[in-house]
């Protein structure tokens, strides 16, 4: 067991599961199934103020959707507190910790100090090695780490190579609160050695902490696991990623029409590269992926690129299983109550039928609901600016002509009733546009659409032939009431 890769996600549930956070995520998960090894998921919850259940299940519901699953029960590293408590004493015991009685104001004067100086670290270690009779009556003191004064500690890291810190500016951190909570450098460090964690994956913003709790497993005598830290993910401007990049929650995306298994392939793409490789089935990431090739520099996110993939991964796949991506979608899109109440086994029969021209002209899930809206619109149909434009009465009086014809059709397919439309343009002295879209105007509402002969074969004849006579009724009550 001890050559096992275990990996961990360990998010502090205090808001959404970020696209950052999702990345961390699936690389580890990447990682640990590529060697056979285990990843595990890890709720770091010790901050009681601002951690809610309704971020813990927006972690695991999103974690879900992108595919990535865990090994074992989550932890919830709160509920460990008791263990944590007991290493702070054990390191009190080996002269490694002591307590520290300075008071607030105190602090305050030795951060002033530090920044007066242009110092990083901060606390002077006054009571470093004082003796305990000092200690003044009734003052509740917080455990600090004895932290070296000499020498450096260094992270030979995955991804960023060699670092190193002097540790004269490394502080004597804090290992429990006065109110003998942990803090979570030293969590942290508990957690991983008892979850017996082999490499640690997670955003360069945690760099620093790498230093210091190195120094907390040196301590112990626990054995370091590997280390790797990625760069964080900038906006296209190279910024650092906010909401108007598209830095939204993994929910955001599901929302927006993407699916899973573009939005996985998308992410693993971030500052991860094989190769010129862009397209990866979920086996081939699991087969390619490795910590070197993940690059130094910020990845950059791009939604049009995204989008693009997206697009790619809809054509993609197969019919059916699109429309079970489209009806798990529903709950969780403005539009999906609409179509989810509509949902008979007619309108999904109509939907498989209708995705091969539906999902050449999209890019989410929500282009292709919004193109598919003509196969459920009620009768008579809502025109769009645009469509109502084409339906001149010149229009109606084509398509009023075409009825007969669309009743007379058989069999009713897109082949034949191509050839109705056409035997029909040439005989009216018309190019097959100036039928074929008002036909498409009257048949879905709009200017854009499916090929119209797919729209007609989908629709079937009956609704197709009753949505025509719907604009020849028009129009005869418009010659009415000209006349």
């Amino acid at each position: 067991m001890a050559d096992t890769v275990v990996t961990r996600f360990a998010p502090s549930p205090t808001g959404f599961l970020h696209i950052g956070g999702a990345r961390t995520a699936l690389f580890n998960w990447l990682y640990a199934r590529g060697r056979g090894g285990r990843m595990l998921l890890r709720i770091e919850d010790t901050d009681r103020e601002r951690s809610t259940q309704a971020a813990i299940d927006a972690i695991f519901d999103g974690l879900s959707w992108l595919g990535i699953t865990w090994d074992g029960d989550p932890v919830h590293q709160y509920a460990r507190s008791p263990r944590h408590r007991e290493v702070a004493e054990q390191l009190l015991a080996a002269g490694r910790a002591y307590r520290c009685y300075a008071s607030p104001e105190e602090l305050a004067q030795m951060r002033e100090a530090a920044r007066r100086e242009g110092r990083s670290k901060l606390y002077d270690g006054r009571w470093r090695d004082r003796e305990p009779r000092e200690a003044p009556a009734g003052v509740a003191p917080v455990i600090r780490f004895k932290a070296p004064l000499a020498g450096e500690t260094v992270i030979e890291d995955q991804v960023q190579g060699r670092v190193a810190w002097q540790n004269e500016n490394l502080d004597d951190l804090v290992l429990l609160r006065s109110d003998g909570t942990p803090t979570y450098m030293l969590a942290v460090v508990v957690d991983d050695h008892d979850m017996a964690v082999t490499h640690i994956i997670r955003g360069d913003d945690h760099l620093t902490n790498a230093a210091r709790q190195k120094q907390i497993y040196d301590a112990l005598g626990w054995p370091i696991p590997a280390m790797a830290h990625i760069p964080l993910i900038h906006g296209p401007d190279g910024s650092k990623l906010s909401k108007r990049h598209g830095a939204l929650g993994i929910d955001a995306y599901r929302a927006m029409g993407y699916l899973p298994a573009a939005m996985r392939n998308y992410l693993v793409r971030l500052g991860w590269s094989h190769g010129d490789q862009e397209i990866f089935s979920t086996e081939e990431m699991i087969a390619a992926f490795d910590l070197p090739q993940i690059g130094r520099s910020p990845a950059r996110f791009d939604l049009a690129r995204l989008d693009s993939l997206n697009g790619h991964y809809l054509r993609q796949t197969s019919d059916a299983d699109l429309l079970a991506e489209v009806e798990r979608t529903l709950p969780h899109i403005a539009q999906g109550a609409e179509l989810a109440a509509r949902l008979t086994p007619e309108l999904r029969a109509r939907l498989v039928a209708a995705m091969p021209g539906l999902k050449e002209r999209a890019r989410t899930l929500i282009d292709l609901i919004e193109g598919a809206r003509y196969l459920w619109a009620d009768r008579p149909i809502a025109l769009d600016d645009k469509a109502k434009a084409l339906i001149t009465p010149q229009a109606r009086g084509l398509l009023r002509a075409l009825v007969p014809r669309f009743e007379a059709a058989a069999p009713w397919t897109a082949e034949t009733l191509e050839a109705v439309v056409r035997t029909f343009s040439e005989e009216m002295g018309l190019k097959l546009g100036a039928v074929a879209q008002p036909l498409r105007a009257a048949l879905t509402g709009r200017a854009t659409s499916p090929g119209i002969f797919d729209v007609l074969g989908v629709l079937g004849k009956a609704e197709s032939v009753a949505r025509l006579k719907d604009q020849a009724d028009l129009a005869a009550e418009m010659s009415d009431q000209a006349g």
